[in-house]
């Protein structure tokens, strides 16, 4: 075990206490597993080697990738651009529908693994012509050792923005330290209830990760909530009203919530999510107050755009990824009424 530390993409974490001579807690997510001498936590990144917890996963990057920033989804935050996507490999959750489970489902291997330094990834964004970073695809909390360096590396270099799309289950210091090394933009994932999460998601505590939110918001971060709608799971009435309520308790009607459809995946074979759920959710939000909301998945829907929250004029519209419409004026107003609609970065793209 002792060599393992010789990889490249070995570590030691920076997120974890020692314990005893042979046990520690990690602190980077609430799991805050405590893991003896040999083994792993839950997520299979952390591994204690003789009293000492070490990340497999520094610079270890399973997908390196240009993506719309529209793709995570950030609807209000530098529209129009790209970002260099990132990820590594595993997750601190067990969602059994995963979309991505060909990277979450995989533990890393560090003696096959090659170590992207933190400089090299940030060039790359640089002279490809994206406007940030971005963790995503798996949970980026599991990167967070590599990312802080990048993200600082990456405001050095005058990049406009560093985000995670992330299911928002790391600790406070975790967060805290991302947002001073540069993390201004956060898309968290919400599964559903509690319910949901104790079931389906391993038993993690969903009111962290509204907790997290609403400390993020505070911190000046850009935030932004997905519910993905499982069919049979998170597609209920009683379920959608409680997202929506704790969406508008923890960080306000004018966060952009989306309602995305779920497509079966993984060990899970339920149908997709029927649209007329979707509909229905969005609409519940909007009568309760929520400024700003979206539906996922449904290419070309007319809730994919952005409508003026007093006038309804339609100031972005989008087909999928893609921005096809832009009217916001310069100084972040509606072209009709005047008021001012919350985007964060100006449109970075011409159309004919």
């Amino acid at each position: 075990m002792h060599g393992l530390t010789e990889c490249s993409t070995i570590r030691e974490a920076t997120f974890y206490e020692r314990l005893g001579s042979d046990r520690t807690k990690c602190s980077l997510c609430e799991r805050r597993c405590e893991i003896f001498a040999g083994m792993k936590g839950f997520c299979g990144t952390r591994v204690n080697v003789e009293g000492k917890l070490y990340t497999l996963v520094y610079g270890d990057l399973s997908s390196i990738v240009s993506r719309p920033i529209e793709s995570k989804p950030f609807f209000h935050y530098w529209p129009g651009s790209t970002a260099l996507t990132l990820s590594t490999w595993s997750c601190n959750l067990s969602c059994d529908w995963c979309q991505n489970f060909h990277l979450s489902k995989l533990e890393p291997e560090p003696a096959k693994a090659l170590a992207f330094p933190p400089e090299k990834i940030v060039e790359t964004a640089v002279y490809g012509g994206d406007l940030g970073l971005c963790g995503s695809f798996q949970e980026p909390t599991l990167l967070s050792e590599w990312a802080i360096p990048a993200f600082k590396t990456a405001r050095k270099r005058r990049l406009k923005y560093c985000c995670y799309v992330s299911n928002g289950y790391m600790t406070l210091p975790v967060l805290h330290a991302l947002c001073e090394a540069g993390l201004d933009g956060l898309k968290g994932d919400v599964k559903g209830d509690s319910r949901t999460y104790e079931r389906f998601c391993g038993g993690a505590d969903v009111e962290k990760v509204w907790r997290n939110a609403c400390e993020a918001k505070k911190l000046g971060v850009h935030v932004e909530v997905v519910n993905l709608v499982v069919s049979g799971v998170s597609d209920d009435e009683e379920t959608l009203r409680w997202v929506v309520g704790q969406h508008l308790k923890s960080v306000g009607a004018k966060v952009p919530l989306h309602f995305t459809k779920y497509s079966p995946a993984y060990r899970f074979e339920s149908p997709p999510t029927k649209v007329e759920v979707l509909e229905w959710a969005h609409d519940l939000a909007k009568k309760e107050g929520v400024k700003y909301v979206y539906l996922g998945n449904v290419e070309g829907h007319r809730y994919e755009s952005t409508y003026c929250a007093e006038c309804g004029e339609k100031v972005i519209g989008r087909y999928g990824p893609q921005v096809v419409k832009y009217d916001v004026t310069e100084d972040g107003k509606c072209p009709k009424c005047g008021c001012s609609v919350p985007i964060v970065g100006r449109f970075t793209k011409n159309f004919a």
